[in-house]
């Protein structure tokens, strides 16, 4: 295992942890049905990596890929590495906001998208819940877009690892402060934000798309500033998949196909 699979699965570890023990402590809303969903959730983490480790794909070797072959609008233009990372971190990210938005836009893309969206609950390990065929689209648009742009290396390795602690923690039901998440959401998605996107209500999961930059659903008029049932009263999930069954991992392999 080389060294920056091992630093990110270090961070990932971390950063999960980290979450648990702040839920525990601190919680934003009374949880339930851990036994139930928990082991799911993680169990779609685990098929997920095997399948990443299979795969010959990642966004580490699209950006060896980009400067190996000299490819890639970066490249082409010379840009000094500094500005190069920024503006990948930043692109990548608007990216990762308009795939997030597109995959509830179009109607074949929906469902498969959808199997994180039918947890009842609200937690760090729903930010962990991604059917594997999201993943390995996910990772072909994200390969795709660092080619195209020639990010470098670093910038690759540092926005994974941003994209998954950021989407943790963004998922985590932990209590901020008011002050400290207005404050704090003027820049990053935090939990009350990014909770109204896993509301009941269409109008607000078909907002809030944001995983990392709250800038992103600003611009581009898809802000929803808190869920009208309110925090703690809110349901979270979809109408059709309530039934405690389809917290099974079988279930959750086969939702967008049913």
């Amino acid at each position: 295992m080389n060294p920056e699979i091992q630093f990110r699965l270090a961070v990932f570890f971390i950063m999960l942890l980290m979450m648990m023990s702040w839920e525990a402590f601190a919680p934003r809303r009374s949880t339930q049905k851990r036994a139930l969903r928990w082991p799911a959730n993680l169990g779609i983490v685990a098929l997920n990596a095997v399948m990443l480790f299979l795969i010959p794909i990642s966004a580490v070797g699209a950006a060896l890929f980009s400067v190996f072959n000299h490819f890639g609008l970066f490249i082409y233009l010379k840009l000094p590495l500094w500005p190069s990372i920024i503006l990948s971190l930043l692109l990548l990210d608007l990216a990762i906001y308009w795939q997030h938005r597109l995959f509830h836009a179009i109607p074949r893309a929906w469902p498969i998208h959808r199997m994180h969206h039918t947890d009842t609950e609200f937690d760090v390990t729903t930010a962990l819940r991604f059917h594997p065929i999201e993943i390995l689209i996910s990772i072909v648009i994200k390969a795709a877009v660092i080619i195209l742009l020639g990010v470098p290396v670093l910038a690759a390795v540092a926005f994974e690892i941003i994209l998954n602690a950021t989407a943790m923690f963004n998922h985590a039901n932990i209590k901020l402060p008011a002050a400290v998440d207005k404050v704090l959401r003027l820049i990053l998605v935090t939990p009350d934000m990014h909770r109204v996107h896993h509301a009941l209500h269409d109008a607000e999961y078909n907002s809030n798309y944001g995983f990392n930059l709250s800038i992103w659903d600003r611009l581009f008029g898809s802000y929803t500033a808190g869920p009208r049932d309110g925090h703690r009263d809110m349901q979270i999930g979809q109408r059709r998949y309530r039934d405690p069954l389809e917290a099974r991992l079988d279930k959750l392999l086969t939702q967008p196909f049913r």
